[in-house]
């Protein structure tokens, strides 16, 4: 039985880098503009292509989060330019996939320092991702800028195994990563996410003291806690059912179908890797 569970996880591991590697590397047809709103004073989010972008504006500088596809650089870079001369002094990525952190190599290359978590670095190390950030944490970490404070906060293992959570204290704004999207989430096995700890990683958050009144999800439209709590209790409901089916003895291509129909997940979105973790 131990065997049969260990080459499903293999499967399962095999397949979701499969996607991944679709999702964030694989030529792709161009992208519409990219587009850029004030979230608060000083705080704008770019969307659009990759992952959201979030532009913190601080009189010395800038403090931004993701930097999308390598191939979005000089658009991202335009669009600040629309909202401030400031030059960029800082990307915190929020984990290690290509729509976040694809233009990091020419933002090393513009002299701006980049943070990640730990694992996350690691995780690009792995993937011979280029930008590796020069500076990581495994906790939580802040920066200051220009008497502003940005912080980030590992609360564990969800979408991957690095996922972090930036929070912009004087704007009240949180940065989810793919923690919270709009639409179905991912749960990168090869990067060690995890279904299991994703809802426990959100509860980490909503009762971290942190006092926010708005979320940049990793991908999506600008939202509110309640589209947080709800994606949360969505997920845990999500789980329990898949949970509750295999312990009724159902198949993949049930579950897969159960999915579809109750959650609008995509027929192969995680699906492999989330019966191999669940499975009692």
């Amino acid at each position: 039985m131990r065997k049969t569970s260990l080459l499903l996880l293999a499967l399962a591991v095999i397949l979701s880098a499969g996607a991944w590697m679709a999702r964030t590397q694989a030529p792709q047809a161009p992208a519409a503009p990219l587009t850029i709103e004030k979230v608060k004073d000083n705080l704008y989010a770019i969307i659009g292509d990759g992952g959201n972008v979030a532009v913190y504006v601080t009189d010395e500088g800038l403090i931004v989060v993701d930097d999308k596809f390598e191939r979005d650089y000089a658009e991202i870079m335009a669009k600040i330019r629309s909202v401030t001369d400031k030059p960029v002094r800082y990307v915190l990525n929020t984990h290690q996939h290509g729509d976040h952190t694809g233009g990091n190599q020419k933002m090393l290359d513009a002299g701006v320092e980049i943070l990640a978590q730990q694992n996350a670095r690691a995780n690009m190390v792995t993937g011979k991702q280029p930008g590796l950030p020069r500076v990581t944490f495994t906790a939580e970490t802040s920066v200051f800028l220009g008497g502003r404070e940005v912080r980030a906060r590992y609360f564990g293992r969800g979408h991957t195994n690095g996922d972090a959570m930036i929070y912009f204290p004087d704007a009240k704004v949180l940065h989810t990563g793919d923690l919270f999207v709009e639409g179905a989430p991912l749960i990168d096995y090869n990067g060690h996410g995890s279904a299991a700890e994703w809802v426990g990683t959100l509860d980490g958050v909503l009762h971290s003291g942190w006092d926010f009144d708005v979320v940049i999800p990793g991908h999506g439209k600008v939202s509110k806690p309640a589209d947080l709590v709800s994606f949360r209790n969505n997920f845990e409901r999500m789980r329990n059912q898949v949970t509750s089916m295999l312990n009724q003895g159902r198949s993949k291509d049930d579950i897969a179908r159960m999915l579809a129909a109750d959650f609008t997940w995509p027929p192969t979105r995680s699906v492999d890797g989330i019966v191999a973790e669940l499975r009692k």
